[in-house]
């Protein structure tokens, strides 16, 4: 913890080693759990870059985490992905697939394995918001139950 503060403290002196090193740490993290509540790897990777762009506006302004760096990162992604997703509902989108079956391949199987897809994607979207982050911080980010918790200020159970 002694080790986070002090690259958070050169953090906020905009020192080039420690911003680097907080986004070598954490961007992997950021961008799995962004890409497992948006489902397009652009999309999460514009999306994660916009959680470090936020960071460092926040430090500029004398804001940003006050205790633990992962928490606040995983909280700012988290307003993030709301953003985005009211951005999307208020002018939605059909998604285009980026590859389509080749003629010989079983179509069969490109059409099961879509509709599983859709389902999949409509059961997580019938949860509420933070069954949702759950979800997304434990298997899209793999992070542990107990830091789950903490970064969504509630008990392990």
């Amino acid at each position: 913890m002694l080790d986070e503060a002090r690259l958070i403290a050169a953090a906020r002196r905009m020192e080039p080693e420690a911003l680097s090193a907080i986004h070598e740490r954490h961007f992997d993290a950021i961008y799995r759990y962004v890409s497992f509540r948006v489902g397009d790897a652009d999309t999460a990777e514009d999306l994660a870059s916009e959680v470090f762009t936020r960071f460092l506006t926040a430090l500029r302004q004398g804001g940003g985490p006050k205790e633990t760096l992962a928490g606040w990162l995983y909280g700012v992604a988290g307003h993030v992905i709301k953003d985005h997703l009211r951005r999307l509902y208020r002018r939605p989108q059909v998604p285009l697939e980026a590859s389509l079956p080749a003629a010989e391949a079983d179509m069969a199987d490109a059409v099961d394995q879509s509709l599983q897809a859709d389902r999949l994607r409509e059961v997580v979207a019938s949860l509420t918001t933070d069954q949702q982050a759950v979800l997304s911080l434990r298997f899209g980010a793999g992070l542990p139950i107990r830091d789950v918790a903490d970064s969504m200020g509630k008990s392990e159970g």
